[in-house]
């Protein structure tokens, strides 16, 4: 499925106008009536029950007015507010006025204390909420008006509906700038949205029902539109069966360049989940003075050990052409998982990734190693996987967090373009950029992940599938059997899962994905 903007959901509506002779008004009439189902769905019957809905200015409230005439229709018991003003109606939402008002339902304005108190006793009283007050168009800062409203709201507490998505959250970026509806549902129409995915506004969102109102196909899967959830059936397109004369050379033998003193573990959950997302043969190199060790923590594992001088940790010449070396005989590389930060290992990643000629993946301190030099990312021989969580990916580009989030598709694809990457980006809601623009969001995934190693698991995970599947699209397969063994893990230990639960559910994660058809 699709992800869309803003502006090109704004668009869609246009062309189905233009295009298909789909009026602006038939788009309103269905997105209110199945707002109205919804509705009905979540308080299990809308008869002889009471609705607030409040009504904005523009089309969001449009949405909502003709979600209240068709909830009178099933017996429900309406308290209309404007929130915004009438005067300042689209013409669509201005006809939907009209019919309730010829209908005989009350409308109340906000104007007075008056019609406060009597919003705050509607709310008290009500078993739902709509939230028509705004759509996909907000940005910035809310008006003090506004902001009463939804504080109102959200201090009730009632079962809410939200139209579109949340009042207060952006919809190209998911942030809030000062508060927005907590709603139990958010029914979004044509696509999803950015916003619906990332935290906070993905939160506010609560459960996210998608429904195309009547928009032609053609337009909700234009080429144009370069954002899409890594979703069931796409992940197992990805996915092809193994044949029956399948061996563990086919199926993929992966080098992963892992481990310092103090950081085995990494190293250990890596390589183990490469293996248990498929790969056929698995070779763990580490430094020679943690080989014993590597060798007794992993039995299905091959390890390696790689000259060390007995400091704990790759460095310099003899080490960077042992593993030159080693690499002429596997598919794919996995750098960087528990690595260390000495500043000759950080040269000898950048040297080593210069050189390589196979697929090559970097996560963690790997990815460290090109803090201070990102542009070497654009010239390496190949486009390597970078899976760096958000303050890596912060660190990287040399701005904050905070300034990340605020614009993290449109910074992630510019990022991918220029440094010839892949970019898996991990957060609440992982994000795969790629360097001609197109950009994945998981489906998957769950709180409980956040836990140390999970990134580990995920960059394995990557490796893993890189032969099973077309190498420049295993970082979406990885990403999605990650999520999938995570929500397992979660299922059976809750917020206590850690990410070896993530690692031994990859298995039972591929065996559910063989199940969906393409």
């Amino acid at each position: 499925m699709k992800v869309s903007l803003a502006e090109e959901m704004r668009q869609i509506d246009k062309k189905a106008a233009s295009e298909y002779a789909v009026p602006e008004i038939i788009l309103m009439e269905n997105a209110g009536h199945r707002s109205a189902e919804v509705m009905d769905n979540l308080l299990a019957g809308v008869a002889g029950k009471t609705v607030v809905v409040l009504v904005g200015s523009g089309n969001n409230g449009g949405d909502a007015l003709t979600a209240a005439r068709h909830l009178y229709n099933m017996g429900a018991k309406l308290k209309i507010f404007l929130a915004g003003n009438s005067e300042h109606f689209s013409a669509s939402t201005k006809v939907m006025y009209e019919i309730l008002t010829k209908m005989g339902l009350e409308i109340y304005e906000l104007t007075s204390d008056h019609d406060w108190d009597r919003l705050h006793l509607a709310l008290k009283f009500a078993n739902g909420v709509v939230d028509g007050i705004l759509g996909t168009g907000f940005q910035g800062e809310l008006r003090k008006k506004t902001l009463r409203l939804i504080e109102e709201i959200n201090t009730a507490a009632k079962t809410t509906l939200a139209i579109d998505i949340p009042s207060g959250v952006e919809a190209d970026t998911g942030n809030i700038s000062t508060v927005a509806v907590k709603a139990t549902a958010t029914v979004t129409f044509g696509l999803p949205k950015v916003g619906h995915l990332f935290c906070p506004g993905g939160e506010a969102a609560g459960k996210l029902i998608v429904d195309d109102i009547g928009i032609p196909a053609k337009l909700l899967n234009d080429s144009s539109i370069k954002q899409a959830l890594i979703d069931d059936m796409m992940a197992a397109a990805l996915f092809p069966k193994r044949p029956c004369a399948a061996h563990k050379g086919t199926c993929g033998r992966i080098l992963v360049i892992a481990g310092s003193r103090g950081m085995t573990g990494a190293a250990a959950l890596a390589a183990a989940s490469a293996l248990r997302a498929g790969a056929g043969l698995v070779t763990l190199a580490v430094p020679d003075s943690l080989h014993d060790i590597m060798e007794v923590k992993l039995t299905e594992v091959m390890t390696k050990g790689i000259p060390d001088a007995g400091s704990g940790f790759l460095a310099g010449e003899e080490a960077l052409q042992a593993l030159l070396e080693l690499s002429k005989d596997y598919d794919a590389v996995l750098i960087g998982p528990g690595l260390g930060r000495a500043s000759a290992t950080q040269e000898l990643v950048r040297k080593f990734a210069s050189e390589v000629k196979i697929p090559l993946i970097m996560d963690a301190d790997a990815i460290f190693a090109f803090t201070s030099q990102p542009d070497l990312l654009g010239k390496l021989p190949q486009i390597p996987v970078l899976t760096p969580h958000l303050g890596e990916m912060a660190r990287l580009l040399g701005v904050s967090v905070v300034e990340l989030r605020g614009a993290l598709v449109e910074i992630a694809r510019e990022a991918a373009k220029e440094y010839q990457s892949i970019l898996v980006i991990k957060s609440e809601c992982t994000l795969v950029a790629y360097p001609d623009g197109d950009v994945f969001f998981t489906s998957k995934g769950n709180a409980g992940m956040a836990t140390a190693g999970s990134g580990d698991v995920l960059a394995g995970a990557i490796a893993g599938v890189m032969k099973q599947t077309d190498g420049g699209l295993a970082p979406l397969l990885g990403v999605y059997l990650h999520g999938l063994a995570g929500d397992l893990a979660f299922a059976a230990k809750g917020e206590g899962l850690i990410a070896g639960d993530i690692c031994e559910n990859l298995p039972q994660a591929i065996q559910n994905l063989r199940k969906t058809p393409c």
